[in-house]
């Protein structure tokens, strides 16, 4: 990985060199590390995960929706809640922040213990139960 620049630290014992500057014969030793070299070394950061929005449809839906965004955050997903203005606005919400998927929850998929899925790369939907949704998105 550092090719030519493989020596990232060194050091040594360096008796004579405080006599060869004109002061009293003293022992010493001395390291350094070469930063860039140890740079270098540092695994590159992983790439953040895209989030998922999750958009409530309707006011009956948003108690079940807040519910979601917290279990889906528990299971480590980076999640949001779009909840302003009209289902284009809250889709647009979802894209604004490049979320790799959307959770609709409707009053009628609430009725049915589903959210729709829909991952917003590829368009496809699919219901699935919400207590499935964490494991479904990991």
């Amino acid at each position: 990985q550092l090719g030519a620049q493989g020596t990232v630290m060194a050091g040594g014992r360096y008796d004579g060199l405080v006599a060869e500057m004109g002061g009293p014969p003293t022992p010493a030793v001395g390291w350094a590390a070469g930063i860039e070299r140890l740079a270098m070394l540092l695994a590159a950061p992983p790439e953040p995960v895209a989030p998922v929005a999750v958009v409530p449809v309707g006011e009956a839906a948003e108690g079940a929706a807040l519910d979601l965004l917290q279990a889906l955050r528990r299971a480590g997903i980076r999640a949001e809640m779009a909840y302003r203005g009209n289902l284009r606005r809250r889709m647009e919400r979802a894209n604004r922040i490049r979320a790799r998927a959307a959770v609709l929850i409707g009053e009628d998929d609430l009725a049915a213990g589903v959210a729709q899925v829909k991952d917003l790369a590829t368009g496809h939907q699919e219901a699935v139960p919400i207590a499935d949704v964490p494991a479904r998105l990991r």
